[in-house]
């Protein structure tokens, strides 16, 4: 099964054909004759897609519908509006209720199907994304925010001025936000520089290239990776269920006709663009978080977490190289005294400092890490033995020649660093002897303390 989907209408003859229908294309189905049949079917299993007569003359399932979506817990099931009068205020009506979409009957099967599994595609993306943020936020990241502080960008792609003008028009009526008019042909040669529009609405009322070309515009804009996140909304001529399931199918969020009312199109443009907006969002939280977890919230560095891994792809590529790689462990000398004399504060801003040093002051395919409280780690990838004690070196003097700032107040303090460093990577290296590895760099950054502080140690292996 792909899905779950409740279908609530009076009529149980309408249930039943709609309910034969879905269990054929191997859906999971219910169906119930009333809005508090509906919610305690909801409650029992919460379905993935509602299928809903609203306008049934007992009961105001538009009130149901509008319930649902602004309840958190059922606010991400996809709801499409069947039986409605085709009349442009009962579409908006259902629309504005929450519906994603609006189907009078007589239904054509094939655009319900391409609907149906258009909107479970859109619906899974936004549950795993939640998901994600949920971890998040459990995580203490913060939450992703409901209103939308920035503006959104709106394409619309047209060959036939006509058309355009008045989809423009309806457009800029309805979003109070500017449209960028772009010929069709000519969307996929735009420069890098210029933003991605959150929104691409697509004139799809010509034959552009013998009916063929429509298709492979969206085909390519949903594999292009600077345009595959934009929601994608077409417009095609009125009564063509046959085209409007393909579109869809193709990966279109939306299918409209052309004589579609000003109201609906801005309806349906609004709803895109806040998808597009909180999708954007979502994934800002998840990779801010991702980010978050491996890094150090004082010095920015990346933290123990991270290194593991790091290593294991460091060392893997030493192997194929041929190339030796270097592991560094640098302890601040008495830092304990900095914290107890001046206060955590200077101790900290020691911290912030020495990293900037060290990150300042290294390759950009070297890796610097704070693993412990004033212990740092660096891995310097193609790196032999002589080098890495020349480099090891000139870090220990770059920390001990510049006395450091400890606040206001306080006076400048010369700091210095113990070094220990090993040398691996010629044989193959798996977790537990990468471990040892920097076991080994541990152990020599003791003999440099042992040895009076402010020195360098190499391993015995190196």
């Amino acid at each position: 099964m792909t899905g779950r989907i409740l279908i609530v209408d009076t009529v149980p003859t309408n249930r039943i054909v709609m309910k034969v229908k879905m269990l054929a294309a191997q859906f999971a189905v219910d169906a119930c004759g009333s809005c508090d049949e509906a919610e305690a079917l909801i409650a029992k299993e919460r379905p993935d897609l509602i299928l809903i007569n609203l306008s049934d003359p007992v009961e105001d399932r538009h009130a149901f519908c509008r319930e649902l979506k602004e309840e958190p817990d059922t606010a991400s099931i996809a709801v499409i509006s069947i039986g409605v009068a085709d009349t442009a205020r009962a579409r908006f009506a259902a629309l504005d209720a929450g519906a994603d979409d609006v189907l009078p009957r007589p239904i054509n099967d094939a655009l319900l199907l391409a609907r149906i599994r258009s909107l479970l595609r859109v619906r899974n993306a936004r549950q795993e994304l939640s998901l994600r943020d949920g971890t998040s936020r459990a995580l203490g990241f913060e939450e992703v925010r409901k209103e939308f502080e920035v503006s959104a960008t709106v394409a619309l792609l047209s060959n036939a001025p006509a058309t355009g003008d008045v989809l423009c028009a309806k457009l800029e009526h309805h979003l109070t936000l500017p449209v960028v008019r772009v010929d069709s042909d000519h969307v996929l040669a735009r420069s890098a520089a210029t933003p991605v529009p959150d929104l691409f609405v697509i004139d799809g009322t010509q034959d552009l290239d013998g009916g063929s070309g429509i298709y492979r515009l969206i085909s390519d804009l949903r594999s292009r990776s600077d345009t595959r996140l934009s929601s994608l909304l077409v417009v095609l001529p009125d009564n063509q269920p046959d085209i409007a399931a393909l579109v869809l199918d193709l990966g279109a969020d939306d299918v409209i006709g052309v004589s579609v009312a000003s109201g609906e199109l801005g309806l349906r443009a609004k709803a895109l663009i806040h998808q597009k907006l909180l999708y954007d969002r979502l994934r800002n939280t998840v990779r801010d978080g991702l980010r978050a977890a491996v890094t150090d919230p004082l010095t920015g560095l990346f933290n123990r977490r991270y290194v593991q891994p790091h290593l294991a792809r460091i060392a893997a590529q030493a192997q194929s190289t041929q190339r030796e790689f270097a592991v560094m462990m640098l302890d601040i000398d008495h830092f304990k005294s900095i914290n107890d004399r001046y206060g955590h504060a200077a101790g900290d801003r020691v911290l912030v400092e020495i990293s900037r040093r060290l990150r300042e002051n290294l390759r950009s395919i070297d890796l610097v890490a704070r693993i412990g409280g004033e212990e740092f780690m660096v891995a310097m990838p193609r790196t032999c033995s002589d080098q890495a004690q020349v480099a090891a070196d000139r870090l220990r003097r770059l920390v001990s020649t510049k006395p450091f700032s400890l606040g206001p107040d306080l006076p400048y303090l010369t700091v210095t660093v113990s070094v220990g460093v090993a040398i691996g990577g010629l044989t193959r290296l798996d977790g537990v002897q990468i471990e040892a590895m920097c076991h080994q760099a541990d152990a020599a950054l003791y003999v440099a303390k042992n040895a009076g502080r402010d020195k360098v140690a190499m391993s015995d292996a190196a």
